[in-house]
């Protein structure tokens, strides 16, 4: 996008943009999102295109989902949409489904609740204390280039933040006080670096400064969000990026541990993470998403195999116990715990076996065996297997000669005693 240098005089005020001082084209926004839109205009409401839709139709990539802001209220849009849905108990808004299990976010403008607006939330007050103008919801966000507006009406942008110039800029910058907003929520930390590392921007250096004095907070967190925003660093289109920053920011040892510590004091070991993770990347860019499970044993996986050098010869039992005393502030859920120990185990047991031509193929009946014979070879190969291609591949190549899963040993025919005399 071009250069913008200005940022709103006044907080209050906006900077808009007509349609030909930018880029954004109608026909680059969903038709549904769309249709939302025009709709709510038509029933004389305000509604925006917002968040990260309009950021990367700016900056020229395509918009994996598509936010919506107006002055509806979250009852108003569920009374002229059938297919709405209210979800929410706090903060109300409504998630609009189609077919195929699309679903678009329908948000009412919001202003930044003080401790009294909070005190009446808490108290079960109604939640149109917390509703706010178009002014008011963009000083709220955590960084100014989420909270750009585009009026699909007038085809203009609307900035009261200066997003458009740190876009232009590729800086990342908080709304408001960088430390005062960490210390309200210090999550924002995590996004601050998430953001960056996602669009290769810079973080300007008081914020920086911030996240070195605050990030502590973070340990205060629950755990189950922490999860959450782990979960979605995993899932998202650039796991690797985002993992180095956290680790360039020390927060990697707050957030996973021992483990975390081991990648932040480990640069080669750190390397291996990196690989593993650019690699996962890259299938994401080819649409084969890897799940949750996939990216975690992956993530963990450089860490184990130093684990297990010289360990006992189960290495189930160790990487459970290791797991248990990491003192992780992200709470792994049980079931994604175990399957993750299973997996790794799996992959240990898999190159121990290319090392040594010993494989116990019974292992091939349990679950997460298909899994694990995939990230070995992706480990191995240092690149995702194509159709075909797996653990048992390169055992058959390393050991032509021992048995693989399905070979039929070849036994002795039995000596028949000699028929009595």
């Amino acid at each position: 996008m071009s250069e913008i240098k200005s940022t709103p005089a006044e907080p209050g005020e906006a900077i808009v943009l007509s349609r030909s001082g930018h880029t954004i084209s109608r026909r680059n926004i969903d038709p549904d999102a769309l249709k939302i839109l025009f709709r709510l205009n038509r029933l004389g409401f305000t509604a925006y295109l917002t968040g990260g839709a309009v950021r990367d139709m700016l900056l020229g990539k395509e918009p994996k989902d598509f936010d919506i802001a107006t002055n509806a209220r979250p009852a108003q849009v569920k009374k002229y949409f059938s297919n709405a849905f209210i979800i929410g108990r706090r903060f109300r808004l409504a998630h609009i489904h189609f077919r195929g299990g699309k679903i678009i976010e329908v948000a009412t403008f919001r202003r930044d609740p003080g401790p009294d607006t909070l005190e009446l939330l808490s108290a079960g007050a109604a939640p149109q204390y917390a509703f706010g103008t178009p002014a008011q919801d963009a000083m709220r966000r955590d960084i100014t280039v989420n909270a750009l507006f585009y009026d699909p009406v007038s085809a203009s942008l609307i900035d009261y933040v200066g997003g458009l110039a740190d876009l232009s800029s590729g800086r990342i910058r908080v709304i408001g006080d960088a430390g005062e907003r960490f210390r309200e929520d210090p999550v924002r930390i995590w996004r601050v670096i998430r953001y960056a590392a996602r669009l290769g921007f810079v973080i300007e250096d008081d914020i920086g400064r911030e996240i070195s004095a605050q990030r502590h907070l973070l340990s205060a967190c629950s755990p189950a969000r922490l999860f959450e925003e782990f979960s979605k660093d995993l899932l998202g289109p650039q796991a690797r990026p985002v993992v180095s920053g956290l680790r360039d920011y020390g927060l990697l040892s707050l957030l996973l541990g021992r483990i975390g510590a081991t990648f932040e004091n480990d640069p080669i070991l750190f390397k291996k993470v990196d690989s593993l993770l650019d690699i996962a990347d890259l299938e994401k860019s080819l649409r084969h998403d890897p799940g949750l499970t996939e990216m975690a044993a992956l993530l963990f996986w450089p860490w184990a195999e130093s684990l297990l050098i010289g360990a006992p010869p189960d290495p189930h039992t160790v990487l459970k116990k290791a797991l248990l005393n990491a003192e992780m502030a992200v709470a792994l859920p049980k079931g994604l715990r175990a399957q993750v120990i299973d997996i790794v185990a799996l992959i240990a047991r898999m190159i121990r076996a290319l090392r040594t031509g010993n494989m116990r193929w019974s292992m091939r009946g349990r679950t997460q065996f298909a899994m694990a014979s995939r990230l070995c070879f992706l480990i191995e190969q240092n690149r995702a297997p194509e159709a075909g291609e797996s653990f048992e591949i390169l055992f058959r190549q390393a050991f032509p000669e021992r048995p693989s899963f399905g070979s039929k040993r070849r036994r002795r025919p039995r000596k028949r005693k000699p028929p009595p005399q």
